[in-house]
């Protein structure tokens, strides 16, 4: 049976684990939360005292952490990385969101040591984690993506090879900075609406079947009770954080300024979720953005 270690089991990587299990992985995880390792123990993992300890024999290791320094801190620095102990010929699979140089440095760092790695950050929400129908956006050798499908297909609905090393991160973060636009644009609308009467369920469905139609509003609508499933009703937990979706458009800043490319709209799209970080809402969903508005047409 083919072994996969998983490092970090947050709202993505619990899910992502579990469906690993039901398609017939054998899954040693680790968590710094003894709460998401009983999560996953439930779930048909089993689990381990310390990263290095689930690493140890894997065939792959996949982890699923929150920036860049992370990533660098688990696999190249401390006193015990994780390059010293996964074997020769494994695969590593970074599931998270980083710069796409930090992506470039540990993936020279692991070849060094006869080790793979791609950078395969993902797309498709908690709904997507949770269902197996992720994107999956890689960047690696055509061999290491090849190698990588079994498992990706296991987690995942699209799986696409952006390029080498580096070239998911880049594709994340253009995608995740087009997501910020057009989530606050559907907040900007779908508040105004409310605000000159219309029903925001009855608004959301003309929307979407006419030009204005995105992915806010067809799976992941931002005013409460409108979408059942939507973090938006559910107190905005559960989905993904205005902390995480500031750290990406920083992340998209950075591409901006090493490539001279303009990015009018992003900016703005930061300004705003930082704005409303600032009162207090980092740790809700994204689509919280809407309360900006309210609380600004107030």
């Amino acid at each position: 049976m083919t072994s996969v270690a998983f490092i970090g089991l947050g709202n993505m990587g619990g899910p992502m684990a579990a469906n690993l299990v039901k398609a017939g992985f054998q899954v040693r995880a680790f968590d710094l939360a003894a709460e998401a390792l009983e999560t996953a123990r439930a779930q048909g993992c089993d689990t381990a005292a310390t990263a290095q300890a689930a690493a140890a024999d894997a065939d792959f290791v996949i982890s699923m952490l929150p920036a860049g320094k992370h990533v660098r801190g688990l696999y190249m620095e401390g006193d015990a990385p994780l390059f010293d102990v996964i074997k020769a010929g494994a695969l590593v699979i970074d599931c998270s969101t980083i710069d796409a140089d930090t992506a470039r440095q540990v993936a020279a760092a692991g070849a060094e040591k006869g080790i793979g790695f791609v950078d395969a950050p993902v797309s498709g929400g908690v709904g997507g984690a949770q269902a197996g129908t992720l994107t999956f956006i890689v960047g690696g050798s055509d061999v290491q993506f090849t190698q990588a499908q079994p498992v990706l297909q296991a987690m995942g609905k699209n799986i696409f090879h952006a390029g080498d090393h580096g070239a998911g991160q880049v594709a994340k973060v253009c995608n995740n900075m087009l997501l910020s636009i057009l989530m606050a644009g559907t907040c900007e609308a779908i508040n105004m609406g409310v605000k000159n009467g219309l029903n925001p369920a009855v608004l959301s469905e003309i929307m979407k079947q006419s030009s204005g139609g995105n992915w806010a509003l067809n799976v992941y609508n931002p005013y409460p009770g409108v979408m059942e499933n939507a973090p938006a009703s559910k107190g905005y937990q559960g989905g993904f954080q205005v902390d995480l979706m500031i750290k990406d458009l920083g992340l998209a800043m950075d591409v901006s300024q090493q490539s001279a490319a303009a990015i009018p709209m992003g900016s703005a799209a930061r300004a705003l979720f930082t704005l409303h970080k600032a009162g207090g809402n980092g740790k809700l969903d994204f689509s919280s953005l809407l309360k900006l508005y309210q609380d600004k047409s107030e």
